[in-house]
C-alpha cells in the first residue's frame, strides 16, 4: 500500500508552494524524484517548489526548500513568507516567527495574510555589462528593459541563465521596468526553469539594484509589482551595504489534501 502524504498548498503573490509538516520526519527528503513529481502541474499537485517545515530546538522551526526540479534550493523569499503563514495556521507561532533557512536566521511578523519577512544583508554587488548581479539569499541578474509586458521572458531569461557565465550554477534572471509608482518585475527562475508569477528574492534584488541605479541612500521602501500581485521591499543603504532588508506581501492558504 502506497504511503499517504498530507500537504498544504500556499501562494505568495502567485508564487505557489507545497508545504509539508515534517516535524516528525514523515517525508523522505532524499527522494528528489518524488519532490519533482509532486511539483509537476500535470501529473502531481503542481507548484513552483516544495517546503518542509522541520523541527529545530533553537528556533520556532526550520525551513527546507526544494525547487520544482526536485533539488534542494537556495533561499526563497515568497516561500519564506508562505511557511510563516503555514506555521501560524498550524499553531506553532502567533504573529512573530524566528526560523532557520538555508541562508541563516530569519525573523518575520504576520498580520492576517500580510507577512513582513527579514532578509539577509546584501553588500557584494557587481555588474555584467549593464545588468546588476547580486545575492539576496539566491543569486540574481537584474536588467532594466522597456515594454516588459510584451517581452518573451521565458526565452530571454533562459538564454542568460544558460550562457557561458552562468550555466554551471545557474542564476535567476529578472527584467525590470520603471513605473509611476515603483517597478514592474518579471523573473525567470532557475530550478523551476520557467517564468514564475513572482520571486521574492528577485523582487528584493531588483529593488536594491534600482536604489543603486537611481542613487538613493538611507531608509528606502520600493514598491515592486509582479505578475501575481504587489510586493514591497524596504532596506537601509549606506555605501554599497544594504541592511534591515524586508520583503513584505501576501501569503495565502489555497487548499490541503492527501496524495
Amino acid at each position: 500500500m502506497a504511503e499517504i502524504i498530507k500537504f498544504h498548498k500556499y501562494q505568495g503573490a502567485g508564487n505557489d508552494f507545497i508545504l509539508i509538516d515534517n516535524r516528525t520526519n514523515v517525508f523522505d527528503e532524499t527522494n528528489t524524484i518524488l519532490v519533482k513529481n509532486l511539483c509537476d502541474r500535470r501529473f502531481g499537485i503542481g507548484a513552483d517548489g516544495l517546503m518542509l517545515l522541520q523541527y529545530n530546538k533553537n528556533f520556532d522551526f526550520e525551513m527546507k526548500y526544494y525547487n520544482a526540479d526536485g533539488n534542494e534550493g537556495s533561499m526563497c523569499g515568497n516561500g519564506g513568507r508562505c511557511i510563516v503563514a503555514f506555521a501560524r495556521d498550524l499553531g506553532i507561532i502567533d504573529n512573530k516567527a524566528d526560523f532557520l533557512a538555508v541562508d541563516g536566521r530569519h525573523e518575520a511578523k504576520i498580520q492576517n495574510n500580510q507577512v513582513d519577512l527579514g532578509m539577509i544583508d546584501v553588500q557584494d554587488i557587481t555588474k555584467d555589462d549593464q545588468a546588476f548581479v547580486l545575492n539576496t539569499g539566491s543569486p540574481h541578474y537584474i536588467k532594466l528593459v522597456e515594454q516588459l509586458d510584451k517581452m518573451d521572458v521565458f526565452n530571454a531569461g533562459r538564454e542568460i541563465r544558460n550562457n557561458d557565465t552562468y550555466h554551471i550554477d545557474g542564476i535567476n534572471v529578472n527584467f525590470v521596468q520603471e513605473e509611476e509608482n515603483g517597478y514592474f518585475v518579471r523573473t525567470y527562475e532557475r530550478g523551476v526553469e520557467d517564468e514564475t508569477l513572482a520571486c521574492g528574492t528577485g523582487a528584493t534584488a531588483a529593488a536594491i539594484a534600482m536604489a543603486i541605479h537611481t542613487n538613493q541612500y538611507g531608509a528606502i521602501q520600493i514598491p515592486i509589482r509582479v505578475l501575481g500581485g504587489q510586493l514591497y521591499i524596504s532596506f537601509y543603504r549606506e555605501g554599497y551595504t544594504f541592511t534591515k532588508v524586508r520583503l513584505i506581501g501576501p501569503a495565502d492558504f489555497v487548499f490541503q489534501g492527501e496524495i
